[in-house]
Formats: structure tokens, sequence, C-alpha cells
């Protein structure tokens, strides 16, 4: 087989599709394997991630003959590096009895929730809520800085450095961490707002303000 008959054979194994962004109408073509159009009935529906196209994540449904039948916005995308409370140390049951009453309150959830509408792909990255002793409540920030916060307000903590109520640290790729401390049903916590390297911290600060007065809103 030549290498025009083998590329001629690997064509046909894929459909091109065109797709335009419900959102911004970006246009492009993907390749979509055939089989999965031609096995799974007559409407099929595909997920389209964040950054295949543009900066929107979308569905779209294609019928067997590869035809673009409807799209659909997804509102909100979960992190893949999106989880909840860790597990306690057995031998710390004063601090597990106070951590478990709050993950379960239906505030605790709002605030989830508050946290997860301010990422948006551009400036806030990602979030979390952690406690003064290193125990995660929330998080959609990436595990590494997500660990190397933690212990910087570890390294302050050991240093008895109480008085400092806020923290902003800088990566090497200008992507910026700002924290600040929180008590919530008193539990002391650390909220954290991970940013891309296009914000400063004039304005990670303002939109920290922002989500602390809306936190205490519904404590």
């Amino acid at each position: 087989m030549t290498i025009t008959e083998e590329n001629n054979s690997q064509e046909e194994l894929y459909e091109k599709i065109l797709l335009r962004c419900p959102k911004c109408e970006i246009q492009t073509k993907i390749k979509v394997p055939s089989k999965i159009i031609t096995q799974n009935g007559n409407v099929i529906t595909i997920g389209i991630p964040v950054g295949l196209i543009c900066e929107h994540s979308f569905q779209v449904f294609v019928d067997k003959h590869s035809d673009v039948r409807g799209y659909q916005v997804v509102d909100f995308n979960i992190p893949k590096t999106e989880y909840f409370q860790s597990d306690v140390l057995k031998n710390d049951q004063k601090e597990k009895n106070s951590q478990n009453p709050i993950t379960r309150l239906p505030f605790f959830q709002d605030i989830i929730n508050l946290l997860r509408n301010y990422v948006d792909d551009r400036e806030i990255l990602g979030s979390a809520v952690f406690t003064t002793k290193g125990n995660v409540l929330y998080s959609s920030i990436p595990n590494t800085t997500l660990l190397d916060t933690i212990k910087e307000f570890e390294v302050r903590s050991k240093e008895k450095l109480h008085r400092i109520a806020k923290m902003f640290l800088e990566l090497r790729n200008n992507q910026k961490v700002c924290s600040v401390y929180l008590e919530i049903q008193d539990l002391e916590v650390i909220l954290v707002l991970f940013f891309s390297e296009m914000v400063n911290f004039a304005i990670g600060n303002m939109y920290l303000r922002e989500v602390v007065n809306k936190i205490n809103k519904f404590t």
C-alpha cells in the first residue's frame, strides 16, 4: 500500500464535521470516528471542552449523516482537580468533630457554588478552603499549588506570625495566589483564590474582598 492509499484509508475512518460555537460563533472542523456516528443510533452527543475550538464549552448533536442538528451551551464544567473535605487524622478528633457539621450545612454548599461561579478560565482559575491545620474542605486548584500554599501558612504558623491576615504569592509562571484567614462557625479557615498571570495583586485583592463579603453574608 502506498502512502497516498494509506492516507486515504485513514481518512475514511473519520468524518469531518463543521462546528460553530453557539456563544462566540467561531467555526472549525473536527474529526469524529465514523463508527461512533453510524453505530450510536440516529443522533449522538459530542462534548466540546474549553480550548478545543474557543474559550467556551458546549455540546453538539450530530445525526447519522454527520449533519449538526443543534447545540447546547455548558454553563459550568467541574474541574478535574476539584475535590472536597480531606480525611482528618484519626487522633485529631477535636477538629474532625468541628469540620464535619460545617461541610454538611446548606450554607457551605452556597460557599462552594459561589467559588465555582467566580472561576472563568481567564482570570480566576480556581479556589480552595482549608483549615489552619492543613485539612482541605474544598479545592479546585492544582494539587501542587494547593500544597505549596498550605506549606507557606504552616511556616508562618510555626514562626507564630499570627498577625498576618492575608498572603499573596506569585508563581514562576506569573500566576498569583491570594489568600486570607476567615472564621466560619467558630472554625478558622483559609480561603485561597488562584489567578492567571494576567491578574495583578491589586485586582486579586479586590476579588478576594468581594468573595469574603459574600461569604460573610452566608454565615
